[in-house]
């Protein structure tokens, strides 16, 4: 059992828990009070619980977040004057450095109701990030895309039910501008790799997009059309694997460089357990992989047999990897993304590049989900993204922030509208539990979409993690 179903098994017993306190404590009300009364107080429970406590935050919000930072990195030297943040004299910062500030916040009592957060002024890129309701700890700004600001003493910071306090860290990272080089991102699904380096790959020298399964389960969308569940299964592939191949042509990505691999969902664990072994999908009735490759423009070696084995796997990631060769791979966090099918795919990875010819300069990691907290990145569609929750601070880190431009952010908030597993409505609970909480909680919905990661994705920046940083490979022939 992974990090992130046992913290949702205990939030679930706690929570039943919680509720069968809640039952006989409204049971007795009416015994003792008036018949009434509970169903009001129960009503009442129930729209406070959707409006301030439905979240999945497995952490309490008085934790500090704990990085660490290679020793290296540089430290500007800043304080915070009133709500202006000023470097000392002489300090210089490189424009399209990522700049991240350590600092703490405590949210005012409204903001354990309403969702507290640091607003950026004084220049022409205003921004908000928010933070958990009831923060009080460490916590880290993302302030890329600010430094001609903060050089001329004009940035400040003012929180929003929240206030800061303690003398603030600021860290700057100076990488390479990876978008003049050859991107290959590896998307265990197809949205993967638009939810996490559209801007990225829309704008690389020359990109590759390599999708590993189809996505094919989880169809009761399509059950609803009146297809039973095998069939409903193998169209939702067929939709997504169409998807992984059609949508990054809108970002001007070449049809022969998008691949899907057409392995089965949340099947890669098993493959990777035994690897020559064939695991087929466990809803659409299919051991046969080639199905889903039918729009493949190039032919691979697991299309000899069709087999769903880890060794196919790794056969078809080496043949891409040598024909592509990438000098930045963008692939699934190891740690910070906890799905199943990312970390296998991470780990495909690693083991297709064990011994190639090739290897790529860079290794970019990102996290389309969290262990401890489902809603990050916190806030509303258009915001910044500051640093996720981490408590690790075994492993040194270094965040890389792309900017994207609000041009760009709509080309990629459409580009997430085209992907099939992005368009259904959303269950009647969580709309009614979404409009409590604009009206409550004044959480705005994304105009995008409706689907919760036109919130998460569409943000002034991408953030990524710097997993390898290595010699620049031979020219591409």
């Amino acid at each position: 059992m992974s990090r992130k179903q046992q913290l949702l098994k205990r939030h679930r017993r706690n929570k039943r828990i919680g509720l069968l306190i809640a039952l006989v404590l409204l049971i007795a009300i009416g015994v003792l009070v008036v018949w009434w009364l509970p169903l009001v107080l129960a009503l009442l429970g129930w729209i406070a619980h959707e409006a301030w406590f439905a979240d999945h935050l497995f952490y309490s919000p008085g934790d500090d977040y704990e990085y660490s930072f290679a020793p290296y990195t540089q430290q500007p030297k800043v304080h915070l004057d009133g709500e202006r943040l000023r470097l000392d004299e002489g300090v210089m910062l490189v424009d399209d450095a990522t700049l991240v500030l350590a600092l703490r916040i405590k949210s005012t009592w409204l903001g354990r109701f309403i969702d507290p957060a640091i607003e950026l002024s004084g220049g022409d890129h205003p921004d908000r990030q928010t933070f958990e309701r009831g923060v009080n700890g460490l916590r880290y700004l993302n302030l890329s895309g600010q430094a001609q600001v903060l050089s001329r003493g004009e940035l400040r910071l003012l929180g929003r039910f929240c206030r800061v306090s303690g003398e603030p860290v600021l860290r700057a990272f100076e990488q390479p501008d990876y978008r003049h080089q050859r991107v290959m991102v590896i998307a265990p699904h197809a949205d993967d790799a638009e939810l996490a380096a559209y801007g990225l790959y829309s704008q690389a020298k020359e990109a590759w997009i390599v999708t590993l399964t189809a996505g094919e389960i989880e169809a009761e969308h399509y059950q609803q059309m009146g297809l039973g569940k095998v069939d409903a299964s193998r169209l939702k592939g067929r939709l997504r694997a169409w998807d992984s191949i059609a949508v990054p042509r809108w970002a001007g990505v070449p049809e022969a460089n998008c691949v899907q691999l057409g392995y089965f969902c949340l099947q890669l664990a098993a493959m990777r357990a035994a690897p020559t072994q064939p695991v087929g999908s466990r809803e659409a009735e299919m051991d046969d992989i080639r199905l889903f490759r039918q729009f493949n423009p190039i032919a691979l070696p697991g299309d000899v047999d069709g087999q769903p084995t880890w060794n196919n796997l790794l056969a078809d990631l080496r043949a891409l990897l040598l024909r592509a060769r990438p000098e930045v791979i963008v692939l699934p966090h190891p740690t910070l993304d906890p799905h199943p099918d990312h970390i296998c795919a991470q780990q495909a990875v690693l083991e297709a590049l064990r011994g190639l010819e090739w290897q790529p300069t860079t290794l970019l990691g990102y996290a389309n989900h969290l262990h401890d907290n489902d809603r990050w990145p916190m806030g509303d569609a258009g915001h910044g993204i500051a640093l996720p929750p981490a408590f690790d601070s075994s492993v040194p880190v270094q965040p890389y922030s792309l900017p994207m431009p609000l041009e760009l952010q709509r080309a990629k908030a459409m580009a997430l509208g085209m992907m099939h597993d992005l368009q259904p409505r959303m269950p009647f609970k969580r709309r009614v539990r979404r409009f409590i909480q604009w009206l409550l909680a004044r959480r705005v919905p994304s105009l995008y979409g409706e689907n919760e990661f036109f919130r998460k994705a569409v943000r002034r920046q991408e953030l990524f993690w710097l997993l390898k940083h290595g010699e620049t490979p031979a020219e591409h022939p």
